[in-house]
């Protein structure tokens, strides 16, 4: 069983406490547009009045994207496909949930204009495809390539228990925030505290919620003080790779996908902003639920809110500090960084990572032979840690029913969905407070 998880659930009908996989014919293509609720409650048409993602490049770390979709067609480009060491990106066998992240974040329908099929929040963004699923938690090896590759904004809908080479994904995490790269990720789906899960608990990182139309916290949205933003994620239709080329789902996966868009959009609009000061517009703009009103902030369910971006693009904000409400000093920290450089430990190149001689011309053959012992038993107390890391998913709870992407990914979907409610489209806004404050929530 693989570390990591696709942060989608299936999207079902619940009776008597049990999930009922509803299934009918395929919907009709004006159907999925028409289900695509986050549109009209993010007011999509005066969004993109103002800005459609042209010119920017999103990373979709996940399971692949299928190019050819007609939602996606021209909205993709060459990827990398870690996971079998070649440049063909595209999902295999039953593989989904990238290409549903993908036209969450890009896709721009078909037919006359267009107006058939999934239609995403920035229809202009290029999808960098990255297939990585992560064996040990970890995504250092994708966030450099994407950054590498001239990605702007980068999308991980997937969450780990742990990754067992920290330090190199803090350094990556750090890489992509020297760039002005914001990263996105998902907060996870069991309804629990995700501060300790990866990557979307590492500082530098924006760790995203699920809310349903309402504005209302999705139940099994993931909480904690890591949380910085909340976006919707409940009765999502996306593309698939499903014979009917559609499906929806529940997850933080979605919240995830359309805050990437978001911040797509802010880049368009405002090139020279870093990473913090993007997330910063959303963070100033972002909406809470009646029930809210009077939250401290950033609050463990919510963070700062659920995003806006029509108010993000348009909203006076200033640009505030470099590093927003990203913890990049705690990053840095982490990652031995100082003002004054880098302080990391030494590469095995570097002169200063070479051992010391002694007087006697170097080190004992005892001393080596000591030291190669002592590494070796260290070798095997990590092999022995992720084997059975693997077999309880880290000591976490089990997986999702049906294990691997989102407990199987998206599903046919009936063709009249009920939404529970509107999304509010005046919701109270999260106190806006002076250039660069963040109201912190009590400890």
């Amino acid at each position: 069983m693989s570390f990591t998880r696709a942060l989608c659930a299936v999207g079902a009908a619940a009776a008597a406490g049990a999930l009922l996989f509803a299934v009918a014919p395929t919907a009709s293509a004006d159907q999925v547009r028409d289900d695509q609720w986050p549109l009209s409650a993010f007011s999509a048409d005066k969004i993109w009045n103002v800005a459609t993602g042209k010119g920017v490049k999103v990373a979709v770390i996940d399971d692949g994207v299928k190019a050819d979709h007609p939602d996606l067609d021209g909205n993709v480009l060459a990827g990398k496909d870690f996971m079998d060491g070649d440049s063909d990106a595209a999902p295999e066998g039953t593989d989904k949930h990238g290409t549903s992240m993908a036209g969450i974040i890009a896709g721009h329908g078909h037919g006359a204009g267009g107006s058939a099929g999934v239609k995403g929040l920035a229809p202009d963004v290029k999808i960098l495809p990255i297939r990585d699923e992560s064996a040990q938690g970890c995504f250092a090896r994708s966030i450099r390539y994407a950054v590498d590759e001239g990605a702007q904004v980068i999308n991980i809908s997937q969450e780990a228990s742990h990754c067992v080479d920290e330090p190199t994904e803090l350094k990556a995490i750090a890489y992509a925030n020297d760039k002005g790269i914001p990263i996105i990720a998902g907060s996870g789906n069991e309804g629990r505290n995700s501060d300790h899960l990866r990557p979307s608990s590492y500082p530098g990182v924006v760790s995203v919620g699920a809310v349903a139309e309402t504005g209302e916290i999705w139940g099994k949205s993931n909480f904690g003080k890591s949380l910085l933003l909340a976006a919707p994620g409940v009765n999502i239709v996306s593309a698939s790779t499903d014979v009917d080329g559609y499906g929806m789902a529940d997850g933080t996966s979605d919240s995830t996908a359309y805050t990437s868009a978001a911040l797509a959009l802010l880049k368009q609009k405002f090139p020279d902003l870093t990473a913090g000061q993007l997330v910063n517009r959303l963070v100033k703009t972002a909406g809470l639920p009646a029930s809210e009103k009077g939250a401290s902030l950033p609050d463990e369910h919510y963070g700062y809110g659920f995003i806006q971006p029509l108010a993000a693009l348009t909203k006076n904000v200033p640009a505030g500090p470099k590093n927003g409400p990203l913890k990049i000093d705690e990053l840095n920290a982490a990652v031995g960084k100082t003002k004054g450089g880098d302080a990391s430990a030494p590469s095995s190149s570097s002169p200063d990572a070479a051992s010391d001689s002694s007087d006697s011309g170097g080190m004992s053959t005892g001393l080596i032979i000591g030291i190669a012992a002592g590494v070796l038993v260290i070798l095997v107390i990590v092999i022995v840690v992720i084997v059975l890391s693997r077999k309880n998913n880290g000591g976490g709870p089990p997986p999702p029913p049906g294990g691997g992407w989102g407990g199987g990914g998206h599903q046919s979907y009936p063709t009249q969905q009920p939404y529970p409610g509107s999304y509010p489209q005046q919701a109270p806004q999260a106190p806006p407070g002076p250039p660069g404050s963040y109201p912190q929530a009590p400890s």
